[in-house]
């Protein structure tokens, strides 16, 4: 019988509740802490009283380069650097807490994030990888998302540039309709 650190473990289940309430998918908990499927199963239930969705991960670098999708993840991705660069936090800390702040700077409401921590966290993995990286926009002077190997001399955002059908998506319609 091994020994385990009751402390240890509390802290396991403490990142594994804060994950699940900010909406991770079970195998970033299982890749996050050391707790077993059949724990974090439980717990899931426990935490969000129904059984974590089933499925594959989203896995591409290709979804962070649409134009919305491209800001929030951009906004993600300032604001976890800044943190592990400045507030000395890092790992499954440092997902969380940029997390939570890039929660209230995209003002979500009731309506679902547009970068999930699902996403987030596949995001981080592609810059540890090298498959990603921040570039400097020419015209407003922000970092944005851009795969790794691109040509980014005269890079402009989807801020500065947006295309023209940018903001025009069904639920804006709704939104409009409704205030009209």
């Amino acid at each position: 019988m091994r020994n385990k650190s009751v402390v240890n473990e509390a802290r396991e289940i403490q990142i594994a509740v804060d994950l699940i309430n900010l909406g991770a998918r079970l195998q970033l908990l299982q890749e996050e802490t050391n707790l077993s499927r059949e724990r974090l199963l439980k717990l899931y239930k426990e935490v969000k009283g129904e059984s974590p969705s089933k499925g594959m991960l989203p896995y591409s670098t290709d979804w962070f380069m649409s134009w919305l999708p491209n800001i929030h993840s951009s906004l993600f991705m300032g604001i976890h650097q800044f943190l592990v660069k400045n507030a000395n936090v890092s790992g499954v800390e440092a997902l969380i807490k940029s997390y939570r702040l890039y929660l209230e700077q995209a003002e979500v409401g009731e309506d679902e994030p547009t970068l999930s921590i699902t996403r987030a966290w596949f995001l981080i993995r592609f810059f540890e990888a090298g498959m990603m990286q921040l570039t400097r926009c020419k015209e407003c002077g922000g970092h944005f998302v851009v795969h790794t190997n691109e040509l980014c001399d005269e890079y402009s955002c989807g801020i500065c540039r947006p295309p023209s059908r940018a903001g025009k998506t069904r639920k804006a319609a709704q939104l409009a309709a409704a205030m009209a």
